[in-house]
């Protein structure tokens, strides 16, 4: 077996709804299409005042060169988290399907 089905797997987009949320800063958001998702929930980030080195961790985990690895996390296990910290706070940073159903 070659690597080709994995490598069309990583880099094909991530082809359903998906929703987006920053726990305790914004309620959930559903896109159709994941790079929208993802310049949003960069958006949304920018409320909190992140320092330089958490501004760069989530630049390179949702920034626009990071679609096919989010694309192919979701398609892997269902959800993409990570934690912003401001101070001690932690807030949850939260990318999932959406439901197909539900209206963008």
């Amino acid at each position: 077996m070659t690597g080709t089905g994995r490598t069309a797997q990583l880099n094909a987009p991530y082809p359903f709804p998906v929703a987006v949320e920053v726990r305790g800063v914004t309620e959930p958001a559903r896109f159709s299409r994941l790079p929208d998702a993802l310049t949003a929930l960069l958006g949304s980030l920018r409320a909190l005042p992140l320092d330089a080195e958490q501004w760069k961790y989530f630049d390179d985990l949702f920034g626009p060169d990071a679609v096919p690895s989010v694309g192919h996390r979701l398609a892997m296990y269902g959800q993409v988290r990570a934690l912003a910290f401001v101070g001690i706070t932690p807030y949850v940073v939260k990318l999932y399907p959406a439901d197909p159903e539900a209206r963008p």
